[in-house]
């Protein structure tokens, strides 16, 4: 539950682009229930009977700060009994909302359409809301949320790919000493030769988990070090041979193309390699991750997902459009820098860390 904790307190941390959607979905309401209160210059009301209310379509309470994520819709912490009508301007706002925290316009249409399913008239508190999204949310997420899978094959070869920056060098370090933890003899190929840094984080994570790193002089061929590491990883007896990628970037042909260099020559050693391809996925990319995946996947026959970087995002709904579009594995997330803030994919704890529930 620690993780949950911290997913909860980062998911949102960064970014106040977010916070400002919801703020003017706030204000929108607050006009006309303004004018549904008399004014100083009105003159008493004698033959009508006192004003109500204001309308339920437009129940937003702005008098206290609201609470978690939608809270700030209807304008309410989640412990308010204050109620709003779930309508089409309801849900209009709604699917912009959804839409803001990049969980792309297929599916937020199909989550909001599933949420009003047979709710369409019924007065909803924030708390209510907040259910009906985490639960439609963790839905989605469920059929996708599968750990990475442990083959009796040694070595197991583990082809870890993505863009610049996406995180797998990190990612790629944390998995080692999980593994390692877990009992698995772990070999890492430093595959990344033309980046001088990469291999050094690399190495440094190596020896805090007591992992061997295979390295190769700067600029040698990617593919000739990984079919010298799977050569060395059968020789050590290993359980599991990770192997680091170069950044690649999907507009360039040449780097794409060393890709599958890399996976033509480990295939020579192991016709069945790799046996895992994991991409790794940066949140704060928003929707540019769904073409990433589109290009690696008819590429490197991608076989799950880790989305990073989920503390620096307040977009983190992509990966329920990611979980939709494509049904891939997601292995894992991650929230820090720490060995800890990469972990399983939780769809309740994320829908809920999302959706701004508590979970107890």
């Amino acid at each position: 539950m620690a993780f949950f904790s911290k997913l909860k307190e980062r998911l949102f941390k960064s970014s106040s682009k977010l916070d400002e959607g919801l703020e003017a979905i706030v204000e929108e309401g607050s006009p006309a229930e303004a004018s549904s209160l008399p004014t100083a210059e009105a003159p008493p009301v004698t033959d009508a009977a006192p004003a109500g209310p204001a309308a339920p379509a437009q129940d937003i309470e702005t008098a206290e700060k609201p609470a978690g994520l939608l809270g700030r819709l209807v304008g309410r912490g989640s412990g308010s009994e204050q109620r709003r009508t779930l309508d089409d301007d309801m849900l209009e706002q709604l699917e912009e909302l959804l839409i803001a925290a990049d969980m792309g316009v297929d599916t937020a249409l199909r989550v909001t359409a599933n949420m009003a399913e047979g709710r369409l008239g019924k007065k909803l508190s924030a708390r209510e809301i907040k259910e009906l999204l985490a639960a439609e949310v963790a839905r989605v997420m469920e059929q996708v949320a599968k750990p990475m899978p442990i083959y009796a094959h040694r070595p197991q070869v583990v082809l870890v790919v993505g863009v610049n920056g996406s995180g797998k060098t990190t990612t790629i370090g944390k998995l080692a000493s999980q593994f390692k933890a877990a009992g698995k003899n772990v070999v890492i190929a430093a595959g990344d030769t033309f980046r001088a840094a990469a291999v050094e984080q690399l190495q440094v994570w190596g020896e805090r988990a007591g992992v061997p790193v295979l390295t190769a002089p700067e600029g040698s061929d990617p593919a000739s070090l990984a079919y010298d590491a799977m050569t060395q990883a059968q020789a050590d007896g290993a359980d599991l041979l990770l192997i680091d990628t170069a950044g690649r970037l999907q507009n360039r042909a040449d780097l794409m193309e060393e890709l599958s260099k890399i996976i033509r020559v480990i295939r020579k050693k192991d016709e069945t390699a790799p046996h895992n391809t994991l991409l790794v996925l940066d949140a704060t990319t928003g929707q540019n991750a769904l073409n990433q995946v589109e290009i690696f996947q008819k590429l490197a026959d991608v076989s799950g997902l880790v989305m990073t970087k989920l503390d620096g995002t307040a977009k983190g709904g992509v990966l329920v459009a990611l979980a939709d579009k494509f049904a891939l594995p997601i292995h894992a997330i991650g929230v820090g820098e720490q060995i800890d803030d990469l972990a399983p994919f939780d769809p309740e704890e994320f829908a809920a860390a999302l959706t701004g529930l508590d979970q107890s």
